[in-house]
């Protein structure tokens, strides 16, 4: 299989026809999904993007906002920084906490976590690079519930990464939140496939 690295106008389809086919579209890639979800300490969640999960977001995007083909180029400025290029994985993580009085209070704590995740594989750490885009930490000091990273790997982390039954840790090393989870193999396996 050859990896898709960016979303074009082609292949974004038509709201009319989307629409057909969203909900079964939307099983499909929730499906997909679960492998690429991974639940670090309490409140973390990171969700490891793909072409897929990308071009669902997108559609989706101009779906419920109604802005048809003027609004497609926005949206693939805006998500295909998410695509794995190859050497890479990608994650959005979300700091999940219902509470609206104490997710306040967390968040206030947790400027530049962004900095804070990383990998680790066959010995060697991967540390994260926050999508720039735009400053996720405000100046004093309190992080975004939605963070954006890359984990760029060399040809050899790449090689350990895909070994069955590698162990694969995922982790935030924060002063305020410091948690680490192991990547399950259906994960780990799922991950591997966007590597080229």
């Amino acid at each position: 299989m050859i990896n898709k690295h960016e979303l074009t106008v082609n292949d974004i389809m038509p709201m009319a026809d989307y629409a057909k086919v969203r909900v079964e579209t939307r099983r499909r890639i929730s499906a997909q999904k679960r492998n690429r979800r991974v639940q670090v300490g309490p409140h973390v969640t990171f969700y490891f993007e793909n072409f897929d999960t990308m071009w669902l977001q997108v559609h989706e995007m101009v779906f419920i906002e109604k802005g048809g083909a003027q609004q497609v180029p926005e949206e693939l400025a805006a998500y295909n920084p998410l695509i794995p290029k190859g050497l890479e994985l990608t994650a959005t993580f979300m700091i999940e906490i219902d509470d609206p009085k104490f997710r306040a209070n967390v968040l206030a704590r947790l400027g530049g976590i962004e900095d804070t995740a990383f990998i680790t594989v066959g010995g060697e750490k991967i540390n994260a690079r926050a999508e720039a885009d735009q400053d996720r930490t405000t100046s004093d000091g309190k992080a975004s519930s939605v963070q954006f990273v890359h984990f760029h790997f060399t040809p050899a982390q790449i090689a350990a990464f895909r070994q069955t039954g590698a162990q694969v840790i995922l982790g935030l090393s924060h002063a305020n939140y410091n948690h680490m989870a192991v990547l399950p193999e259906d994960v780990r396996t799922a991950l591997a496939a966007d590597f080229d």
